[in-house]
């Protein structure tokens, strides 16, 4: 087994592609979503390497042309679900027996068909069923995922050699078994990456698992479908099912061989997700692993020090990018009096420059909203900032709905440091502001620390560095991730685990051997060369 360890190619990120004006990339790119765009998919679930067609769909429309149907997917009953984990267990004997180097190569494999022949195709689904643009897809649906698949064979290899001491006449030694049973993954929407890490991640350590894809990333979820087929993973051991979510997790939560749970969602489906977990505890043959990454209300600080125009760039970057639809998307900054002004002449010019339309433009920076709950949630905010005395729209405020969910990016300035705006979660292109005296910047951080029940991503921006290391000490459980000078977002696998503590989740850190570990059950194993004859200890005399 050592000898493998070796072979094993070592973990590099993936070059993000430019997709520069009269590239390659580029022009295939733009061909592929034409393509798709107009192509009427045909979404099946997978159950034990079955496509499973229900005649139960729902339509997939693009948040930027909601009249537009560019196919639908089937959905699951009861009785889908139930067979979604018994062909998950039957195979899970002979998934967990095959060697870590032949689960090791298929996702290797998955990698490298990703940065080659899947890279566009996955790209054009992100942009078309999520709305994200040509850079926001090439990071995410490729790069990211490819990173995922790369550095997490190079974490098991990590672990696997992690072994114990062994004294004279004894070998001890480690086993890293798949979890008793099979794991649940619940992805989100946002991240095609993370759509494709939550069950390839469990199943790389051995594990067997039933995965449920966000309804609004059908599309490309079907492209990994396609990607983990073709890169030799066996029938069972990922199966696909969409559909009530309710009576999905009702249905998994409530087996008996549920042994994890990898989510990422928002924070009351996660609590609540928990609560029937442990209602359930008596039924289950093993303690299940819960891990979940979930909401943010990420926040970025400035001191009198920093640099305005730098200020300016990570909250247009940090909050718009993908709409701020990102969970680790600044939505909350507060800024010192002094450079307000400064800050806020940058921030308008930047912001006023910034295109929104669809992502088949590669010109806009920015696209629509996931769907139309989302739209009138983050709508109906921007009104109340607009009619309330202690807020004033400074930027923005304008939406429409009527071909795309589009919001223009915002801009509130907050007199109260827990306006609405500023405490609560809105996953959209909605930043809030609040300007504190310079004199009073010790106690703008414990209202940083303090205002929300969120902890996931968090920058601070100083050229002082007292004042650094004072704002790190003073954030230390505010943000799971901590960037100082620069946007609170753009983690990335390899460099940045990522995951965030309070109500942000387990911090259990995606990216990093500490997720993998907990798909695992160690088992202990001691050898003795020769065996003891005589029970007698030397103070017996």
């Amino acid at each position: 087994m050592a000898r493998g360890f070796f072979n094993v190619p070592k973990a590099v990120n993936e070059p993000v592609k430019g997709y520069a004006p009269g590239s390659p990339e580029r022009e295939e790119l733009l061909a592929t979503y034409k393509t798709m765009f107009n192509s009427n998919i045909d979404v099946p679930m997978h159950i034990n390497g079955e496509e499973v067609r229900t005649g139960n769909t729902k339509n997939i429309t693009p948040p930027h042309d909601h009249k537009h149907v560019v196919g639908q997917y089937h959905t699951a009953d009861k009785s889908h679900v139930d067979t979604a984990i018994s062909t998950a267990l039957a195979a899970r004997e002979a998934w967990s027996s095959v060697s870590w180097m032949e689960r090791a190569s298929i996702f290797l494999k998955a990698a490298e068909l990703l940065a080659g022949p899947y890279r566009a195709k996955m790209n054009a689904a992100t942009m078309i069923a999520q709305s994200k643009n040509v850079h926001q897809a090439e990071i995410d649906a490729a790069c990211e995922m490819i990173d995922f698949f790369r550095f997490n064979v190079q974490y098991m290899t990590d672990i696997f050699k992690d072994q114990p001491a062994s004294a004279p006449g004894i070998w001890n030694r480690v086993e890293y078994r798949p979890l008793e049973g099979f794991v649940y993954a619940i992805s989100p929407f946002n991240f095609t990456s993370i759509a494709a890490n939550l069950p390839a991640s469990a199943a790389l350590m051995g594990n067997v698992v039933v995965w449920k894809p966000s309804d609004h990333q059908a599309y490309s979820a079907q492209v990994i479908v396609d990607l983990f087929k073709e890169a030799g993973l066996p029938d069972g051991v990922i199966n696909v099912v969409y559909g009530d979510p309710v009576m999905i997790s009702d249905t998994v939560l409530s087996h008996a061989d549920f042994s994890g749970l990898h989510f990422t969602g928002s924070t009351f489906v996660f609590k609540e997700l928990w609560k029937q977990i442990g209602n359930n505890i008596h039924t289950y043959k093993t303690y299940p692993r819960i891990v979940g990454e979930t909401g943010g209300k990420d926040f970025i600080w400035a001191h009198n020090s920093a640099n305005p125009l730098q200020i300016a760039t990570a909250i247009t970057r940090g909050a718009f990018e993908y709409q701020g639809q990102k969970c680790s998307a600044a939505s909350r900054a507060y800024i010192p009096t002094s450079i307000w002004e400064d800050v806020k002449k940058h921030l308008v010019t930047q912001t006023n420059e910034l295109k929104m339309g669809s992502p088949e433009d590669p010109s806009n920076f920015v696209n629509a909203v996931i769907h139309e709950g989302s739209f009138d949630k983050i709508a109906k905010y921007i009104d109340l900032a607009k009619a309330d005395k202690d807020a004033e729209v400074i930027i923005g405020g304008n939406y429409d709905k009527s071909v795309g969910y589009f919001i223009e990016p915002t801009v509130i300035l907050a007199k109260s440091p827990t306006f609405a705006t500023m405490t609560t979660e809105l996953f959209g292109p909605v930043m809030t502001i609040y300007l504190y005296e310079d004199s009073e910047w010790e106690a703008s951080l414990k209202l940083v620390d303090e205002s929300t029940e969120y902890a996931l991503t968090g920058a601070v921006l100083s050229t002082d560095r007292y004042i650094v290391e004072k704002a790190s000490k003073a954030l230390e459980n505010a943000a799971g991730n901590f960037y100082v000078n620069d946007k609170p977002t753009g983690a990335v696998v390899g460099q940045q685990p990522f995951g965030g503590a309070r109500a942000s989740g387990t911090n259990d850190k995606a990216g990093s051997a500490q997720n993998l570990l907990r798909w695992t059950s160690v088992r202990l194993i001691k050898e003795t060369f020769v065996t003891p004859t005589d029970y007698k200890y030397p103070f017996l005399g």
